[in-house]
């Protein structure tokens, strides 16, 4: 069986649960403390030597790591990863934009927040604020003539992107002030449903906040 070494409150891993859901595939957990350094071991690091969670372990031992990696290789074949070549590489260029302008912005804004961290990074906030709005003004352009991020279907660049992208009110961005990107929250929202929750930060015993 596939194995998922995870972090609940990470919306990365969130990424991966919700693949797995939404294509009926069966896996185990390994849960990690990452506030207690249990990603930075020798022995998670042999899984991934970046030391990051997700990873996925394939039944031969074999792992992937980078969360939009592991949803391309859950995806191969299915609906949510087409096979024309143009629009795979519209998904593709979705994903390197979500780790490029999402996750390294909202995704880290959202952290520091809620985690209390925002004035021990006083220096760089500011800086995040601009990309994150940069962002959010990016894909308000890309949604504005289309439901999905590759045209009419629903794809794992959709739901890569939605991942921090849905949670940017927790980081004080003003999502109404995009109405593409709010309606797409509602349809992506619809198509995921209500079975994947989103953890937060101090549902972790070990994080100290």
């Amino acid at each position: 069986m596939l194995t998922l070494y995870d972090y609940l409150p990470s919306q990365n891993g969130w990424k991966a649960r919700v693949l797995f859901g939404l294509l009926d595939i069966p896996y185990q957990v390994r849960l990690l403390s990452i506030f207690e350094g249990e990603a930075r071991t020798d022995a998670f690091f042999a899984l991934n030597p970046a030391g990051g969670v997700p990873v996925l372990e394939l039944e031969d031992g074999r792992t992937i790591a980078e969360s939009n990696a592991i949803l391309a290789y859950l995806a191969e074949g299915t609906r949510l990863l087409p096979a024309d070549r143009y629009q795979r590489a519209k998904v593709m260029q979705w994903l390197f934009f979500e780790q490029y302008h999402v996750e390294p912005v909202i995704g880290t804004l959202r952290f520091w927040t809620l985690t209390g961290r925002l004035e021990l990074n006083a220096a760089m906030v500011e800086a995040k604020r601009a990309a994150g709005l940069r962002a959010l003004a990016a894909l308000e352009r890309g949604l504005k003539d289309t439901p999905y991020l590759v045209g009419e279907e629903f794809s794992i660049a959709d739901l890569a992107v939605y991942a921090y992208a849905h949670r940017a009110a927790d980081c004080g961005f003003v999502v109404t002030d995009y109405p593409a990107v709010a309606a797409w929250f509602d349809r992506v929202r619809d198509v995921i449903g209500p079975d994947y929750p989103v953890y937060l930060y101090s549902d972790d015993p070990h994080s100290a906040i």
